[in-house]
């Protein structure tokens, strides 16, 4: 018996459960998508795997539908692999620890993978079933959503029928998404400048920091762990010679950074005293500064024993890595001034890595004005350049612009009133979906996006309403069973 058995509905939660004992790490998505080639094969469905294990599975109409309009249902494959401090599973190579809360499926010390697998789990509950009355169905599953959206800049599409998108990777109920943010990643690489020196080795944390997705809660002003760690930095070296050796917070450009740590040497070792309890007076500051979004925010010094395979960075050039971070712009740049509310312009520092041969900033970059998009990346640019640092900038991907006149949207709105006697809210995100993406590819797209209730994603924290999961599941269920 599975951990999730006892759930309802039990299709969705026993298809949840097998995927995730499949690791799905972005670029890691193959046995994952040999998966849902088995599914189509063990059933007879129609099926395209193509080589970047991007998957389409068609199931036709049941009888009595064959002339209503086919369904695409969408989603991704891949998850954003997050662990707790002190967790040591290897999210490459093993399966979730799947647990239940009240009303809330969680991963133990893991992020759960609810984005997206609750979008493949609907759709392959749905494909399974030979009792739900349905038009032709068409499942595109993609990979790498999480690290740019490749699968479906690469997906091929031209066997599809459908003009209709149901994608399913929203996160609150009741709302559905018309459109969202474009955006892409930016890279800025510093070269590292290193020089030996003596002195004491000390470790620099900070940690406890509450994270979460780049896009939907960039807005919450949470702090970001690279943006501490420059700014303690910065203000430590106005008392104390420091210098870097190395650096590591963040791994993912779509998740607020949650931790940061860093290897220092301090040329005058008897002053590590005086600068631990400049550590622990900067701590209470942060503390008090970011008492409500990070309540378990810490900061702390450490002797450490560990000696680098490389010699430190050159006093300047430490500077110039703490101020570089500093002063690229990082959070909310602009809210709407269409929609109150929505965020128009963002960027994240998702990963900080110092190597023995330069510094990395990764960013995710979003706006849902191209413009504004433009110019900001000109703006990290002109930054880069006054650093000696270079920029690269991939992975872009547009906006998915509002439709006004939507069919799916008005057999979607009348559903949702006759179940649950409310108006279905719609709305627009400052997160990417692949809506805009797949709009490029199919003529005349009506699409939406949709979810059940999920929260804290990207992050270990990251759990999935189970009442929630079955009100939207028999919502889907009444919707395709429109005529």
């Amino acid at each position: 018996m599975g951990v999730l058995s006892a759930l309802e509905p039990g299709e969705v939660f026993r298809f949840f459960e097998e995927i995730s004992r499949i690791p799905r790490p972005s670029y890691h998505e193959k046995a994952i998508s040999d998966y849902l080639v088995s599914f189509a094969k063990e059933r007879g469905l129609e099926y395209y795997q193509d080589q970047l294990y991007n998957v389409i599975i068609i199931k036709e109409a049941t009888p009595g539908y064959e002339d209503v309009a086919p369904i695409i249902i969408q989603g991704h494959m891949d998850m954003v692999c997050e662990t707790a401090p002190g967790c040591t599973k290897d999210m490459e190579k093993e399966g979730l620890e799947l647990l239940v809360e009240g009303d809330f499926v969680k991963a133990k010390g893991t992020t759960l993978g609810g984005d997206d697998g609750i979008a493949v789990a609907y759709a392959l509950a749905i494909l399974d079933s030979n009792t739900l009355a349905h038009p032709r169905l068409e499942f595109i599953c993609t990979v790498a959503e999480e690290v740019g959206m490749d699968g479906a800049h690469g997906i091929d599409v031209s066997m599809l029928k459908g003009h209709k998108l149901l994608n399913i990777d929203s996160e609150e109920e009741g709302i559905v998404l018309a459109s969202c943010a474009g955006g892409g990643n930016v890279k800025l690489h510093l070269a590292a400048e290193r020089e030996a020196a003596e002195g004491a080795f000390f470790t620099l944390t900070v940690a406890g920091l509450t994270g979460g997705h780049s896009g939907v809660e960039i807005n919450k002003g949470r702090a970001n762990a690279s943006q501490l760690m420059a700014r303690v930095l910065v203000s430590l070296m106005k008392h104390y010679p420091l210098r870097l050796v190395t650096m590591s917070g963040g791994s993912k450009d779509n998740a607020i950074t949650r931790e940061c740590t860093a290897q220092l040497v301090l040329t005058e070792r008897t002053a590590l005293a005086a600068l631990k309890a400049e550590v622990q007076a900067l701590e209470e500051k942060l503390k008090r500064e970011y008492a409500v979004s990070d309540p378990e925010l810490s900061l702390c010094a450490g002797e450490s024993n560990e000696r680098a395979a490389f010699a430190p960075l050159s006093e300047s050039c430490t500077r110039k890595a703490a101020a570089l971070i500093l002063a690229v712009p990082n959070g909310v740049q602009r809210m709407s001034d269409d929609i109150p509310g929505l965020v128009e312009t963002s960027l994240n520092v998702g990963v900080n890595q110092l190597s023995e041969k330069e510094l990395l900033l990764s960013y995710a970059v979003r706006s849902s004005v191209s413009t504004a998009f433009d110019a900001l990346l000109e703006k990290m640019t002109a930054i880069a350049d006054v650093f000696g640092a270079e920029t690269v900038v991939s992975a872009v991907y547009p906006a998915w612009e509002y439709v006004r006149e939507s069919a799916l949207r008005e057999d979607m709105s009348r559903v949702y009133r006759e179940m649950f006697g409310t108006e279905l809210k719609v709305e627009a995100i400052h997160a990417g979906v692949e809506c805009g993406i797949l709009a490029g590819k199919i003529r005349d797209l009506d699409a939406v996006s949709m979810g059940p209730n999920l929260y804290d994603i990207h992050t270990p924290g990251e759990r999935l309403s189970i009442s929630s999961t079955k009100r939207m599941y028999d919502y889907i269920v009444k919707l395709l069973a429109c005529k």
